[in-house]
């Protein structure tokens, strides 16, 4: 009877390892390597984001301190820290990013796009960045002019509302402004774009207008268009006005001009008093929906904040740019993998509660089921991780 595979080979087994190795293959990642290959670094980097190692040390000790385990994990080269530093310092982090853009197509095709709440078949994707906090003493190429004693990174990130999961992710310097990322998304036909202000650039949305895309934005209070009619309103619904409109280009630089007619939605929200204006070149949908499709921007702040709390991104294994992004793009692998994890094996658990049992089970030789079927506590009465549950799901799910 052929014995089960430890926990971390049954979670790992679900990645597409042949992409990997074209991805190694495109940067030359083995070239020259004899011992520790890419994958052995990647498996290392997973194993850490599982099992919350906080530095380089603590990987080296905890995998040398199971032994003959590590054949068991799929490691086949030797552990060591300064190995690992090497890799991480060396090694291209564009392998890691290429092979989790393949994971995120992966998540996309076997997630199911759930109805989160709106009468609505199209494709919603919110836009947001985040900083990642750095020490400059330790990250000096991370300094931001504009702030004394400060460094950082900025993530940003296009998250598909339905399923959950980050579709692009691009890791700049802090002083690179939001609006950049808009140059580097590629419309999808049909989908609605949901953004902040930070990404008023009418340039940039009217290129998202001819890849026959959609877009929800908050409106700056400077911000000069000139209506040139009003729609009929239904009050009840919290819209106070909804009117087409045009960019005036009156004393405007004709690059600051959108050449299309624009929608302009007041809405006021009853549960926080506050008065919002959205601007967006769909015109057939409900006003009100636009106002609901822009709360579920929401979405992507709670994926930073979930994802800060429970990954490893705050504190780094190494001090290089090449490290950081190496990093970072293996969290967001380990984030989906989770995610597929979740699907794949119909567990009925939250993220939280998966990373937490992943964390102490990985080297037991079962099937990953029993793992989760031997707890002993419900987690849908477990009201200590209600602050980590991942966009509003139950625990249960």
């Amino acid at each position: 009877m052929q014995k089960p595979q430890t926990i971390f080979s049954q979670v790992i087994n679900l990645l597409p390892q042949k992409q990997f190795q074209r991805c190694v293959k495109r940067y030359e990642g083995n070239k020259n390597v004899r011992t520790f290959s890419c994958w052995d670094q990647f498996l290392c980097m997973a194993f850490a984001q599982l099992t919350y190692r906080e530095s380089l040390r603590d990987i080296e000790a905890c995998l040398r301190a199971v032994g003959v385990k590590l054949y068991h994990l799929g490691i086949r080269g030797k552990v060591s820290r300064a190995t690992l530093a090497d890799a991480n310092e060396k090694r291209d982090w564009r392998i890691f990013a290429d092979f989790g853009q393949s994971v995120i197509k992966m998540a996309q095709r076997e997630l199911i796009s759930d109805d989160f709440g709106l009468d609505l078949d199209n494709a919603v994707y919110a836009l947001d960045s985040t900083v990642i906090e750095t020490c400059l003493s330790l990250f000096p190429w991370t300094f931001w002019a504009d702030r004394e004693n400060k460094g950082g990174l900025k993530a940003h990130v296009l998250l598909d509302v339905r399923r959950n999961i980050p579709t692009f992710i691009d890791i700049t310097e802090r002083k690179v402004h939001d609006l950049h990322a808009l140059d580097k998304l590629k419309g999808e036909p049909n989908a609605f774009y949901v953004m902040d202000r930070n990404y008023i650039d009418f340039r940039r949305l009217y290129a998202l207008e001819q890849a026959h895309a959609f877009f929800v934005v908050r409106l700056k209070s400077n911000i000069s268009l000139q209506r040139i009619y009003s729609r009929k309103i239904d009050k009840s619904t919290g819209v106070r006005s909804d009117q087409i409109v045009h960019r005036s280009t009156k004393n405007t630089q004709r690059r600051f001009a959108y050449p299309s007619k624009l929608r302009r939605i007041h809405f006021y929200d009853e549960e926080t008093e506050n008065r919002l204006f959205f601007i967006t070149n769909n015109f057939e949908i409900p006003a009100n929906t636009i106002a609901a499709l822009y709360k579920k921007r929401w979405q992507v702040e709670l994926f930073f904040k979930w994802v800060k709390q429970n990954l490893r991104i705050q504190k780094f294994y190494g001090n290089s740019s090449n490290a950081v992004k190496t990093q970072i793009w293996i969290a967001v692998t380990v984030y989906l993998l989770v995610a597929i994890a979740k699907k794949r094996f119909h567990l009925p658990h939250s993220h939280y509660t998966i990373l937490q049992v992943l964390s102490v089970t990985l080297l037991e030789k079962k099937p990953i089921l029993r793992a989760f079927a031997e707890q002993s506590y419900n987690p849908d009465n477990d009201d200590t991780i209600n602050q980590l549950k991942l966009f509003g799901e139950s625990t249960g799910q």
